[in-house]
């Protein structure tokens, strides 16, 4: 922790610097805070901090329940008082007419910056996070939706998404679906190469897409359909609900999917893709693979306060399968097919295996579009109502370019927000307060922050600072973090962050590219290199490159041809070498040291 603190250190002093004040008190403060609270305050308490200063942008003024945990003089917290006097009057905390955008980039960075870190969390909010899975499920088991509001979300989702969802829908009757497997891990823990020899299907997705038309090479193979279980709906096997890194607030809780469901699933999810790029009005309002469209929305949202940012709580889980299931009512072998690959049960550790109201968790290669379909519709449905016009295809071609939805990142335009809020609760969604800006100058969508037209998205550290050859990923992180500084002008930082790299890295640390695929430090300077490589007559750098191998395994005949050609149906890109031998996410990375090109 000692070495994330030296970090922030520097980072205060040159931010302090940028902004004329001094940050001599706000490091003493740190030292003494993480001596008593250890990570958490970098991690947990800084990051309260940011939200109430969020807040307070928002409102234009600093309230009495705002930095609870600090000590105030004259309304305004002590501690970053050298900046927050640059953004708020000292005597009644209000918003300055011209507050200095270098000081809120400066509190947001310095508060935001180990918010992040990849970091287990604590037995106790472990579990606190998989409670927390579970009363959602309670909670969408009770909710009511009224038949009236019901009949609306139908109506709108039908003039919304006929045409995409008739197109798939046409591709399941013909069987024109193309599956895949991904590189993750799945309930039953098979892994890479060996997912292609599946020997479990389900008789919900038999009825629907058979595995001899979608798991076999041809009908030639049929001999192995007599090595495949096929389940019956109460043997089915649940989804693994696990928990991954998010903050050491609280981790993030995804579902492990078994194999077959994952496979079918990534087939209809790439029918829908389809389906949706070629519906230029839908692409230009939902997106799935590009957030910058999001964040130039959130700018001008910060700049005119024309439009409203909102963000959920619990997207994922609080989308309830009623929901999906009435979206898809009038298209059966799209809506077979889609229920046929959720899974309806999920086993949750220190809870058992319980039944599933949500239509899917993180982890289903079809939550994500699916919320997205979901939170278009109810923001469609919205403006509709408080325009008092039918939802239609001409309304969604009105508000073009001032409605955008990335998963659970919603723009809209700030008049509507209100009815937007409200509409979303009545399906049982929670709106996340403190990170949905509709007044005031700061906006902030899909990783993108800004107040009044100005970037001050602040710069993160995702791992803890390297300190050997063999903290390989924590290397490469840190190596990517400082040269977000350098980009940002932080250069004193970059260079703490220089020496601290050149001594892991045993003083192969060069200059290099975007492109290059050493680990080196961005510089606005040229990279001349370090010698002439003979043959090629280009400069090259002596440095390390982070390998991350896939894992051995073979796969059997039949299934190396079936992956072979949906491979090649589901990619352009050139089949990679020893792709039969080896697939799958490294379990673990190392650094060599190589001559490379520096760009």
């Amino acid at each position: 922790m000692k070495s994330l603190m030296m970090l922030w250190n520097t980072l205060a002093e040159e931010l302090a610097s940028w902004c004329g004040t001094c940050a001599t008190r706000d490091i003493q403060t740190v030292s003494r805070r993480c001596e008593d609270e250890g990570l958490s305050f970098l991690t947990i308490t800084l990051s309260n901090f940011a939200t109430d200063f969020q807040k307070s942008l928002a409102q234009g003024f600093v309230d009495a329940d705002s930095f609870l945990s600090f000590q105030k003089r004259a309304g305004l917290p002590q501690f970053l008082g050298g900046f927050l006097h640059l953004i708020f009057t000292p005597h009644d905390g209000k918003l300055r007419d011209d507050p200095s955008v270098d000081a809120i980039f400066a509190v947001r960075q310095l508060t935001l910056a180990f918010s992040k870190i990849l970091v287990d969390c604590s037995p106790a909010r472990v579990e606190r996070a998989f409670q927390g899975y579970i009363t959602c499920e309670q909670d969408l088991k009770q909710l009511v939706i009224s038949d009236h509001d019901m009949d609306l979300f139908t109506r709108s989702s039908d003039a919304l998404f006929s045409d995409m969802f008739a197109k798939a829908d046409l591709d399941v009757y013909n069987l024109d679906i193309i599956p895949k497997h991904g590189p993750g891990a799945t309930a039953d823990r098979l892994k890479g190469n060996l997912k292609w020899d599946q020997k479990e299907w389900t008789e919900r997705l038999e009825a629907i897409l058979p595995f001899g038309e979608v798991a076999m090479p041809s009908w030639r193979y049929r001999y192995l359909l007599e090595r495949v279980d096929f389940l019956e709906p109460g043997a089915e096997r649940p989804v693994k609900v696990i928990t991954v890194p998010k903050t050491l607030k609280t981790p993030r809780i995804i579902a492990i999917e078994p194999t077959c469901m994952q496979y079918v699933q990534q087939g209809i999810l790439r029918s829908l893709m389809r389906a949706h790029r070629k519906d230029d009005l839908l692409h230009s309002v939902i997106g799935f693979d590009d957030q910058q469209p999001n964040r130039v929305l959130a700018r001008h949202g910060s700049q005119t306060g024309s439009l409203a940012t909102l963000d959920l709580s619990e997207a994922s889980d609080r989308v309830s399968n009623q929901l999906v299931r009435k979206m898809l009512r009038r298209f059966p072998h799209l809506a077979e097919a889609v229920d046929a690959s959720r899974s309806r049960k999920a086993d949750v550790p220190g809870h058992g295996v319980v039944r599933l109201a949500k239509f899917a968790s993180m982890g289903s290669a079809l939550c994500f579009p699916f919320e997205a379909f979901v939170f278009t519709t109810i923001v469609f449905d919205a403006i509709g109502m408080e325009l008092n016009r039918p939802v239609t295809r001409a309304l969604l071609n009105e508000f073009e370019g001032r409605v955008r939805i990335y998963g659970d990142d919603i723009i809209v335009p700030a008049e509507f927000a209100t009815s937007v809020r409200n509409r979303l609760e009545t399906f049982g969604f929670k709106v996340n307060d403190s990170k949905s800006f509709s007044v005031g100058k700061f906006r902030e969508s899909c990783g993108g922050d800004y107040y009044d037209g100005m970037d001050v998205t602040p710069i993160r550290v995702r791992r803890v600072l390297p300190s050997s050859l063999r903290d390989a990923q924590e290397v490469a992180s840190t190596v990517a973090t400082r040269n977000l500084f350098y980009e940002r002008g932080l250069w004193q930082t970059a260079a703490y962050l220089d020496k601290l790299l050149d001594r892991v890295l045993n003083g192969r640390f060069p200059v290099v590219g975007r492109e290059s695929s050493v680990l080196g430090r961005f510089s606005f300077l040229p990279n001349l290199g370090e010698k002439q490589c003979t043959r090629l007559h280009k400069p090259l750098v002596r440095g390390y490159v982070y390998k991350s191998p896939s894992p051995e395994n073979q796969i059997p005949g039949e299934a190396a041809l079936l992956k072979f050609h949906l491979v090649r149906l589901n990619s352009d890109e050139p089949i990679p070498d020893g792709h039969l031998s080896r697939s799958g996410r490294g379990q673990s990375g190392y650094l060599k040291l190589t001559w490379s090109s520096p760009s």
